[in-house]
């Protein structure tokens, strides 16, 4: 329900104003008549919103992905209903119960009551949309399928977000586990095997040559942990500049794709994204190339991007789709060839939800079997590490034990 302003005139033609809550405009004129009061002016009331302090600001939590997925599936409803997009936008307004997405919403109402289009609103916070979200809603308004944009757009949201899920999962236990290493290593670099090393060094006697380097390492540590520490920091500082830059990202994103086990599910969630988007703008009617250039940023990989482009570039100088998907050289045999009969056909789209499905089928096949590849790794690692200690620590103690207990023997 939407509240509006109104003003108007009773029976006995006194000037009368109040709020009523309705659906749409018409609906409140119709309570109003039926009322016995004759509407002059109808309008969305406005809510001021103060100014929040700095502090307020910087601890809001921000318009996450969910966020955004729920406002699709809730302007394709209100879309499909019939209700103009200003009316929708101040019934989700009203609703919203997180003041970063009232915001948002306050600030697209404002950019529509100035006579923008709802994509160029958008533009404005392209930091919460994401460029493609926004070339959607721009095709769904040149197309005037603007409803079925946003459905497609909750779908593609909903699939992003359980990837990411199921990556999230997968990806738990060995993240804890290396952790847990990295802790183990520390603490016995720093506090155990220092120890033995007095221990080893008040019997005087020689040490076999992987307790030597342990021992060796633990002093190195201890000794220069502060540069450590600061050497990583600044590792990670220049590592972060160098992803962000644009030469530095298509590399580190060609690097991605060919990381064992993890780079075939990047490759084909992102391939799912493309094919499902290049889909949905082939079947709003958009040009091959504009297509392309619209979906290459759902890929969010820079090295995909660059060969998608490639493929818009192929097909702009008369090209066919399959055989610039050849040249791009990411899609396997099977999904050319089902391109291709989609170009013969004109069921390109249909071909392309279907690749989709596939590589999403893929993705989460792919991600089932993360974990139980990658367990196999963290043991031989968790054994390197134990038989690592056994053969540099215990063995000495145990060769001094025989020593001393044959001394005293003898």
């Amino acid at each position: 329900m939407i509240r509006y302003e109104w003003r108007g005139r009773d029976a006995q033609g006194e000037a009368v104003a109040g709020e009523i809550e309705a659906l749409t405009e018409a609906s409140a004129a119709d309570q109003l008549m039926a009322m016995g009061v004759a509407p002059v002016h109808i309008a969305v009331e406005v809510v001021a919103v103060k100014a929040d302090s700095w502090l307020t600001r910087r601890s809001r939590k921000p318009v996450v992905a969910e966020d955004i997925m729920l406002f699709s599936r809730q302007m394709y409803t209100l879309n499909k209903a019939g209700i103009p997009i200003f009316q929708a936008l101040a019934g989700l307004q009203a609703s919203a119960t997180r003041p970063a997405m009232i915001e948002l919403l306050q600030g697209i109402r404002f950019s529509l009551n100035q006579g923008r289009e709802l994509s160029v609103a958008m533009a404005l916070h392209q930091d919460v949309f994401g460029a493609f979200y926004i070339s959607m809603i721009r095709v769904g308004e040149l197309t005037s399928h603007l409803t079925e944009v946003f459905l497609s757009l909750n779908e593609h949201l909903e699939f992003e977000r359980d990837v990411r899920e199921r990556l999230r999962q997968a990806m738990r236990y060995p993240f804890f586990v290396l952790i847990a290493l990295l802790l183990a290593v520390v603490i016995l670099n720093i506090f155990v095997i220092p120890v033995f090393g007095k221990v080893f060094a008040s019997f005087n006697a020689p040490l076999p040559p992987i307790t030597r380097g342990l021992l060796a390492m633990s002093g190195w540590m201890v000794a220069w942990w502060p540069a450590l520490v600061a050497m990583g920091i600044g590792v990670t500082v220049m590592l972060r500049r160098f992803v962000h830059s644009p030469s530095g990202r298509y590399r580190w994103d060609a690097r991605k794709l060919r990381l064992p086990v993890v780079g075939d599910i990047i490759l084909k969630a992102a391939l799912a994204r493309f094919s499902r988007s290049f889909a949905l703008t082939i079947q709003s009617g958009v040009p091959l190339d504009k297509a392309l250039s619209v979906v290459a940023q759902t890929v969010d990989n820079a090295f995909l991007c660059a060969r998608i482009e490639q493929m818009r570039d192929g097909i702009k100088r008369g090209g066919s789709i399959t055989r610039c998907a050849t040249a791009a050289g990411i899609f396997t045999p099977m999904v050319l060839q089902m391109m291709a009969v989609g170009e013969e056909t004109g069921e390109l789209d249909a071909l392309l939800f279907e690749i989709a499905a596939m590589y999403e089928r893929e993705t989460g096949y792919s991600i089932k079997g993360l974990a139980a590849s990658i367990e196999p790794v963290l043991l031989a690692i968790v054994a390197a590490l134990v038989l690592l200690l056994a053969i540099g620590v215990f063995l000495p103690l145990w060769s001094l034990g025989q020593a001393a207990m044959g001394r005293g023997g003898a």
